[in-house]
């Protein structure tokens, strides 16, 4: 998977930014074009820091803007706070976007705090998870 610099960081700081709570959000982009260029974080209707749920009315407000602007989900992103970045059986089980790359960030190590953090991408179909290499490119163009 490959993600520009920027939105790599705006994951990574939504993540820290919200733990202890799991942070959520979508990164999309042109449909078919497997380009993640806008970061669109959003809310853990949860507030959970084992659990993460997108509130049904920004997902559905999402979904009606991605419409018309002929955008998909690229990317679908979450942070664990206390584990590896690697997906839960329900984040499995919750997982209906086949195209999408889903983006685990772990901030167990330093929390809200500066310091390295766990950054991860899977392919998640019909229950199989594959993680695939992730490739941080200096602008979304590159």
């Amino acid at each position: 998977m490959r993600i520009d610099q920027d939105t790599y960081d705006a994951i990574v700081a939504h993540a820290r930014k919200d733990h202890p709570v799991e942070a959520c959000g979508v990164v999309t982009g042109p449909e078919g074009s497997d380009r993640a260029e806008r970061f669109v974080p959003m809310v853990n209707a949860a507030g959970s820091p084992t659990f993460y749920e997108f509130d049904s009315h920004d997902l559905l407000e999402l979904y009606k803007e991605m419409d018309a602007r002929d955008e998909e989900p690229v990317v679908i992103y979450h942070s664990h706070t206390d584990t590896e970045a690697y997906p839960s059986r329900t984040d499995i089980g919750l997982a209906m976007e086949p195209n999408a790359h889903y983006v685990l960030v772990s901030t167990r190590e330093h929390g809200n705090s500066d310091g390295p953090v766990e950054f991860r991408s899977y392919r998640i179909v019909n229950g199989q998870v594959t993680e695939e290499e992730v490739s941080v490119t200096a602008r979304a163009d590159s």
